[in-house]
C-alpha cells in the first residue's frame, strides 16, 4: 500500500509493547474473531500465521496429491513449494495475447479429480483475477479436487469479492502485510475446511505470531475508513498512471486490478539497460525474467504516490525518448521548517536559510501556506501578508509577495479570525467555518506554492505550531501535508530554552503517521546557551531512538533587529529590555488582549537610552515618559479592556502629569471621540465612546484599507514610510503632523502635540525620526538631546550576523544535500 500502514499502527505498537513479556494466546481468539467478522467466516476455519507463505509451506505437509496445477507466471512460491514437497506439478501457460487471463473452460477441461489447483486472485505478477462466479463454477463441478486461492492482493480491488468460506473444496490465503503495509511485521492468514483446519492448526508452530503482529491485526481489520479511502485513492492514482505509461509506445502495459502493472518492453534486449538506467537514478523495477511463462522483456511496476509514479514516468520517458523535454516538478528544490512548539524558533531558521542560500548563490524565496498572526504588512501593489514572510524575503533579498502567504488569519475573538486569501479580506470566519473553506484554500495553497517555486531555485517552507497537534491534524494544510505535497524533507526545530527539548523531539515523532514520519529529515535544537558538548549523550539517544540526527544546535542570538513572528514572543516579555543604567526615556506599550503590529515598537528595543516596557496590569505603569496604544484587531474590545482594567483613568492621571500618549492605527482610533462599528466588523456593538482626547470620529467600513505611504513628519522635517492597514475611516480635526505624497490624511494630535496618533506602522523603522522622537521626550524630561542615530535599525547587519550564526553551528551539506544542490 503506498499510502502505508494505518494511522493508528505506531500507538497500537507503543500500548503493545509491555506485552511482549507474556506469550502471545497460543489459539489468536481476539485475532481470529476479527478476520471472522471482516471476512463473513467462522473463526474455526481460520489459521493465523508469520505471512501466508508459511502458512502454504506447511499446508503441502499434511496433503499429498497426486498432481498440482499452478497457472503461470505466477507467485514463484508456488511451483518452489510444490517442488520441495516433491509432489508432481502440471503447469498452465497463460496466454500473452489474452493478457494472461486465466481460461476457466480449460482449466475445467485439465482438471481430475483429487488434483490441487493454486489459483492467484489478483495475479502475482500479472494483476488479472479470477471472478468469485468463475472460481465457484469450477468448485461446484469439480468437488473432489481442492482449490487454494491466494487473496493476497484482492484487498486493493474494489468491490473485490472473497471465496473464503464458501465450499468444502477451496482454501483461501490472504495477506494483511500487502495492503496494510506491514511487510516487516508479517502476518497472514487463511480460511480452511473444518478438516484441514484441523490438520494444519496442529503442525504450526506455537506462537508464530507474536503479540505486537496479533495487535495491530485486531485493531487494522476493524479500520474501515482506512479500508475504503485506501481503495479508492490508490484506485484513483493507479488510473492516472496507467494513463501515462500507455503513452509511451516502447512499452506494452498490461491491465491490472492489483496494485501494480506487468510490462513489456517491445524491443528485445532493453530491460537490462533500462533497469541500469533507472537503478543509477534510485529507481527499481522489478524483473520478471524468472517468473516461468516469462522472457527478459518483461517487469512489473508498483504503483506508487502520485509524486514518485511522475518521477518514475519521466524516467521512463528520458529513457526511451532521450530528446524529449520532460516536465520535471519532481526535481523543485524545497526544505520545510517545522517546530516542536509555537515560538520553537521557525521564522528565524526560515530567515536565516534564506540568507545562507542567498549567500550560496541560491535564488530563494519562503513560503508558509497558512499564517496565523496579527502582525501583517502591505506589499508595494498593496496587498496584505504575513510579516514573517517579508522578514524572509528581506532575507532572501527579494520583493515581498503575497504568493509566500497565500492564507493569513487575523484573530478577532476567542474563537474567530478574519481571513485574508492571497492578500484580500474575504470575511471573519470561526472556526467551523474556516475548516469548511480550507478544500478552497488548499487549492489556493497548492497554485500559489506552484506558482512560487516555479520563479525560484529554492524554497524554505515553514510550518505552523507543531506538526504533533493530533486535533488539528485532519484539516491540515500548513505542516505535514504541504510538506507532502512539495515534496520537502522537513527539519524539526525546538526551543532548549524551555527545556524538555529532546522528550519533545522523540514524543512528536511518535504522534506522527508513518508517511509524516519519512518526510523528517533530521533535528535542530535552538536558542542553546552553553556547552554544545555536554549535548552529545542526548543527541545520540535521539538518533537511537528515532534514527534521525540532531542537525544543529543554534545558540541564543541576541540583538538582532529582525522583528519577530507574532505575539507570542512579545507577550512572553521578549521585548523588554533591560533597565538603562545612565539616563534614559521610559516607554510603555499597552499589552491589548488583541495586539497587532507590534512589531512597531522593535526598533526602540536596541536603543541604549531608551527603556521600553510591555505592560499588562495597571499596576505596573508607573511614571513613564511616554505611553503607546499600539495596533489592535478588535478596537472595540481591546477599547473596553481599557477602561475595565483601569487603564484609560490611570493613562488620563499619566497624561495630566505630562506624560506623552500616542495611538498607532487601532490605538489611534481609540484616542477620538467615538467608533462606529455599523457592519459589526469586529462586534455587535454599534457605538461605542472612545478616550476623547482627540476630535475624532471613526466608522469601520466593510472594505479594508491597504496602502503604502510615503512622507514628512512635519514638527521634525524628517522623512517617513510605512503603511496603512485598517477598517476604520477617520475624520475630524487636529494639528496635522503629516504630509504624505499623496496628500492623505493619516494622523493628527492635539493642540501641543502631546497626544496623537497615526494609522502608519513602521513608522519608528526611520533612523532620524526615532531619534528625533526619542530626542524630544529627552529634552522634555530635561535630557540632554543626542543628535545622533544610536542604535540603527539595520536590519541587513542581523540577517548577516544570524546567517553566520547559524551557518557555523548546522551542518550546512547536509542542508545543501536535502535540497539537492
Amino acid at each position: 500500500n503506498p499510502l502505508g500502514p494505518p494511522p493508528s499502527m505506531r500507538s497500537i505498537i507503543s500500548r503493545s509493547l509491555e506485552d511482549v513479556q507474556h506469550y502471545p494466546d497460543p489459539d489468536y481468539l481476539e485475532l481470529k474473531e476479527s478476520i471472522a467478522s471482516a471476512y463473513n467466516v467462522t473463526p474455526e476455519t481460520i489459521i493465523v500465521g508469520n505471512g501466508t507463505t508459511e502458512i502454504l509451506y506447511h499446508f503441502f505437509s499434511i496433503i499429498k496429491p497426486k498432481r498440482v496445477l499452478v497457472p503461470v507466471p505466477s507467485y514463484i512460491d508456488y511451483l518452489k513449494v510444490v517442488e520441495l514437497s516433491q509432489l508432481t506439478v502440471k503447469k498452465i501457460i497463460l496466454e500473452e495475447d489474452s493478457n494472461f487471463k486465466l481460461d476457466i473452460d480449460l482449466i475445467d477441461q485439465e482438471l481430475l479429480e483429487e488434483d490441487v489447483i493454486i489459483i492467484g486472485s489478483p495475479n502475482n505478477p500479472t494483476g488479472q483475477t479470477v471472478s468469485a462466479e468463475d472460481i465457484s463454477f469450477l468448485a461446484k463441478k469439480n468437488p473432489k479436487a481442492l482449490f487454494i486461492i491466494d487473496e493476497a492482493f484482492l484487498d486493493f480491488v474494489i468491490d473485490g469479492i472473497s471465496v473464503s468460506g464458501k465450499f468444502d473444496n477451496v482454501i483461501t490465503l490472504n495477506s494483511l502485510t500487502k495492503f496494510y503495509a506491514i511487510p516487516g511485521l508479517r502476518l497472514g492468514f487463511g480460511v480452511f475446511p473444518a478438516k484441514y483446519a484441523e490438520s494444519i492448526s496442529r503442525i504450526l508452530p506455537p506462537w508464530s505470531v507474536n503479540s505486537i503482529a496479533n495487535a495491530v491485526g485486531v485493531q487494522f481489520l476493524k479500520d474501515t475508513t482506512y479500508q475504503k479511502e485506501s481503495r479508492s485513492t490508490i484506485n484513483s492514482i493507479k488510473n492516472k498512471f496507467y494513463t501515462s505509461l500507455i503513452s509511451i509506445k516502447e512499452l506494452k502495459i498490461f491491465p491490472s486490478e492489483a496494485n501494480f502493472f506487468l510490462i513489456k518492453t517491445k524491443k528485445q534486449g532493453q530491460l537490462c539497460k533500462l533497469y541500469q538506467f533507472l537503478l543509477a537514478r534510485n529507481l527499481v523495477i522489478r524483473r520478471c525474467d524468472n517468473f516461468v511463462g516469462l522472457d527478459d522483456s518483461f517487469f512489473r511496476l508498483a504503483v506508487r504516490t502520485e509524486k514518485q509514479n511522475n518521477l518514475l514516468f519521466n524516467s521512463l520517458v528520458e529513457f526511451f525518448t532521450p530528446n524529449k523535454k520532460v516536465q520535471k516538478s519532481w526535481q523543485q528544490r524545497s526544505l520545510m521548517i517545522q517546530g516542536t512548539s509555537s515560538n520553537a524558533g521557525k521564522s528565524i531558521l526560515t530567515a536565516a536559510l534564506c540568507r545562507i542560500l542567498l549567500q550560496d548563490g541560491v535564488r530563494v524565496a519562503p513560503f508558509k501556506a497558512q499564517n496565523m498572526s496579527l502582525n501583517s504588512f502591505v506589499t508595494s501593489d498593496n496587498l496584505e501578508m504575513g510579516r514573517a514572510q517579508v522578514v524572509q524575503a528581506q532575507a532572501a533579498k527579494i520583493d515581498p509577495d503575497v504568493r509566500m502567504n497565500p492564507i493569513l488569519l487575523k484573530p478577532n475573538s476567542d474563537t474567530g479570525s478574519q481571513v485574508i486569501v492571497e492578500g484580500k479580506a474575504i470575511g471573519n470566519m470561526n472556526i467551523y467555518q474556516y475548516n469548511e473553506y480550507k478544500k478552497q484554500g488548499w487549492e489556493v495553497v497548492k497554485n500559489n506554492f506552484d506558482s512560487l517555486s516555479a520563479d525560484f531555485e529554492a524554497v524554505i517552507l515553514e510550518g505552523a505550531g507543531s506538526p504533533g497537534e493530533v486535533n488539528l491534524k485532519h484539516d491540515d494544510i500548513v505542516n505535514m501535508r504541504m510538506a507532502r505535497y512539495s515534496d520537502s524533507p522537513v527539519l524539526l526545530v525546538g526551543d532548549i530554552d524551555r527545556g524538555g527539548v529532546y522528550a519533545s523531539f522523540v514524543g512528536t515523532m511518535e504522534v506522527l503517521e508513518e508517511w509524516e514520519r519519512n518526510l523528517i529529515a533530521g533535528f535542530v535544537v535552538n536558542k542553546f546557551r552553553g556547552q554544545a558538548d555536554l549535548l552529545k549523550s542526548a543527541h545520540s539517544f535521539v538518533k537511537d531512538y528515532t534514527g534521525r540526527e540532531v542537525l544543529g544546535v543554534i545558540p541564543y542570538v541576541t540583538d538582532l533587529s529582525i522583528p519577530d513572528e507574532d505575539s507570542v514572543s512579545f507577550k512572553s516579555g521578549y521585548l523588554q529590555n533591560e533597565k538603562p543604567t545612565s539616563d534614559f526615556i521610559d516607554i510603555v506599550v499597552i499589552n491589548l488582549p488583541h495586539i497587532s503590529n507590534f512589531t512597531d515598537v522593535e526598533p526602540f528595543y536596541n536603543e541604549p537610552d531608551v527603556y521600553l516596557r510591555i505592560v499588562d496590569r495597571v499596576e505596573k505603569l508607573g511614571s513613564p515618559d511616554v505611553i503607546i496604544l499600539p495596533g489592535s484587531k478588535n478596537v472595540i474590545s481591546d477599547l473596553h479592556f481599557l477602561k475595565e482594567k483601569g487603564f484609560a483613568e490611570a493613562i488620563n492621571k499619566l497624561v495630566s502629569k505630562g506624560s506623552e500618549l500616542i495611538g498607532i492605527c487601532g490605538g489611534y482610533i481609540m484616542l477620538g471621540k467615538s467608533i462606529c462599528d455599523p457592519y459589526q466588523i469586529e462586534s455587535n456593538i454599534s457605538t461605542s465612546e472612545a478616550l476623547g482626547y482627540l476630535q475624532l470620529e471613526t466608522v469601520l467600513a466593510e472594505e479594508k484599507k491597504l496602502i503604502k505611504k510615503h512622507g514628512t513628519h512635519v514638527p521634525s522635517g524628517q522623512k517617513i514610510e510605512g503603511y496603512e492597514i485598517h477598517h476604520g475611516f477617520t475624520s475630524g480635526n487636529g494639528s496635522n503632523l503629516f504630509s504624505f505624497d499623496d496628500d492623505s490624511f493619516c494622523g493628527c494630535g492635539n493642540e501641543n502635540n502631546s497626544i496623537w496618533g497615526v494609522y502608519l506602522h513602521g513608522l519608528f523603522d526611520e533612523d532620524n525620526f526615532r531619534r528625533w522622537f526619542i530626542d524630544q521626550a529627552r529634552k522634555r524630561k530635561g535630557l540632554e538631546i543626542i543628535g545622533t542615530v544610536l542604535a540603527p535599525y539595520d536590519l541587513e547587519k542581523s540577517f548577516d550576523k544570524l546567517a553566520d550564526s547559524v551557518r557555523e553551528n548546522i551542518d550546512m551539506d547536509k542542508i545543501h544535500q536535502l535540497l539537492g544542490l
